[in-house]
C-alpha cells in the first residue's frame, strides 16, 4: 500500500526503548514526523537519526514531535539510542505490522533478510492526516530533510 498526502495515517501501538507502549493517538493535537529505518548500528541509519538528533529543536517542540521506527528489537534500539545519544523516541516494529501499513517494508533486503523496514519519512499533521510521504527505494539514500522542514513550516 502506498500512502500519499491527504491519507489518514495508519494507527499504531509499539513499544519504545523504555518498554512503554506508544501509539499514534498519543500525539493527537501535535504534528508528528515518523522516520522508518532499516537497521540500528548501520551507517546510513546512523546518519539519518543523528541528523534528526542534531536538529531536535525543530522536530521536538510544543507543535511537533518525532519518532523513529525499525524492526529491530526494543533492546537493540535501546543500545543504539544510548550509543548515539538520540534524544527522541525509537519504536520497535518487531512484528513488522506498522512498517507494512505505511508501505515501508522490504520483502527481501540485503543478505536475503526478510521483512526489514524501508528508509522512509512521513509528516502527520495534528488531525492525523499525512502531509509528507517519502518511501525510498534505496536504503543508501536519506530522506529529503529540506522537504520535511518545508512541510513543517506550512503546518
Amino acid at each position: 500500500m502506498t500512502l500519499k498526502i491527504g491519507d489518514k495515517a495508519p494507527s499504531f501501538k509499539l513499544f519504545d526503548t523504555d518498554k512503554k507502549e506508544v501509539s499514534l493517538e498519543d500525539f493527537a493535537g501535535k504534528n508528528l514526523i515518523i522516520h522508518f529505518f532499516p537497521a540500528a548500528f548501520t551507517g546510513v541509519c546512523t546518519t539519518q537519526l543523528c541528523t534528526v538528533r542534531d536538529a531536535i529543536s525543530m522536530y521536538h517542540n510544543d507543535k511537533c514531535d518525532v519518532v523513529a521506527i525499525s524492526v529491530d528489537s526494543l533492546f537493540t534500539l535501546g543500545s543504539f539510542k544510548a550509543a548515539q545519544n538520540l534524544n527522541f523516541t525509537l519504536l520497535s516494529d518487531f512484528n513488522k505490522e506498522v512498517s507494512a501499513a505505511y508501505g515501508a517494508l522490504y520483502d527481501t533486503f540485503v543478505f536475503n533478510m526478510k521483512g526489514v523496514s524501508r528508509r522512509a519519512a512521513f509528516v502527520v499533521d495534528k488531525t492525523g492526516t499525512i502531509q509528507f510521504a517519502q518511501v525510498l527505494e534505496s536504503a543508501g539514500d536519506l530522506p529529503d530533510f529540506k522537504a520535511i522542514n518545508e512541510t513543517l513550516e506550512r503546518l
